[in-house]
């Protein structure tokens, strides 16, 4: 992937959740839940503050996260789908 996040954005790989059946119902993908867990590909290089000082990202690449249902937007780089997101958007790291 040759694509480099500007300011405090981070690039994020959803991780797939653990598919779990009960009996022999079938959740079709159109009902399924978008998962909230993935894996840093790339991070921005940090924002500069009011005082012109440069606040370094606190996530680095590889890092698991856990990220706000609705955050991101989502984009297709090299046939994979992926988000793009504000380090204030990432809640925690696994």
């Amino acid at each position: 992937m040759n694509v480099k996040p500007l300011a405090d954005r981070v690039i994020v790989k959803p991780l797939d959740p653990d598919e779990q059946k009960k009996g022999s119902i079938i959740i079709p993908d159109t009902a399924k839940e978008k998962p909230q867990e993935g894996e840093i590909v790339a991070a921005g290089p940090g924002k500069v503050n009011d005082a012109g000082n440069k606040v370094t990202m606190e996530v680095k690449k590889g890092d698991k996260v856990l990220y706000g249902k609705y955050s991101g937007t989502e984009v297709t780089i090299d046939g994979d789908e992926y988000l793009i997101m504000r380090e204030g958007d990432v809640l925690a790291i696994i």
